[in-house]
């Protein structure tokens, strides 16, 4: 029954798992398919902590490799997903070792936004990360962060 319930109405079986497991009705859970959504919802915050590190790098790379197109949106996109990724590592300490293994993925992402976003080519731009996990993430970096615009 749940199972079929979990293909037919899958918000349904979330309320219905919720309330097993809050009156300990054990023995009525899913707990196949509550096994793969348990494993799927840490997989989404890896994805996650990788997709907001690629946005992050993508504009660190605008930023440093158009110096004479920077913008104030481009300011605020790169404070923004800096936030959200400290955020993020605060609920989910144990993300953090996988921040050194993401990078070489997230920078595929970025150059994905550079290249959309941009007319810079693969030849402008270094072929891995040029910057350390401690630039990407540090505030102040790079030093004309917090410049403004008019």
């Amino acid at each position: 029954m749940e199972s079929s319930l979990y293909e037919a109405d899958f918000y349904r079986w979330t309320i219905e798992q919720s309330q097993f497991l809050q009156l300990g009705k054990f023995d009525a859970l899913d707990l196949e398919n509550l096994a793969e959504e348990i494993a799927s919802l840490g997989k989404q915050q890896r994805q996650e902590l990788r997709n907001r590190l690629g946005v992050l790098i993508g504009h660190l790379l605008k930023w440093q490799y158009q110096p004479t197109r920077k913008t104030r949106s481009w300011q605020l996109t790169i404070e923004l997903q800096r936030s959200e990724i400290e955020e993020l590592l605060m609920d989910n300490p144990s993300l953090k070792p996988y921040l050194v293994e993401v990078i070489p993925k997230a920078f595929k992402l970025g150059l994905s936004l550079v290249f959309m976003e941009t007319p810079l080519k693969k030849r402008d731009i270094p072929s891995n990360c040029p910057y350390t996990l401690e630039q990407i993430l540090d505030e102040n970096f790079p030093d004309d962060i917090d410049r403004d615009f008019d």
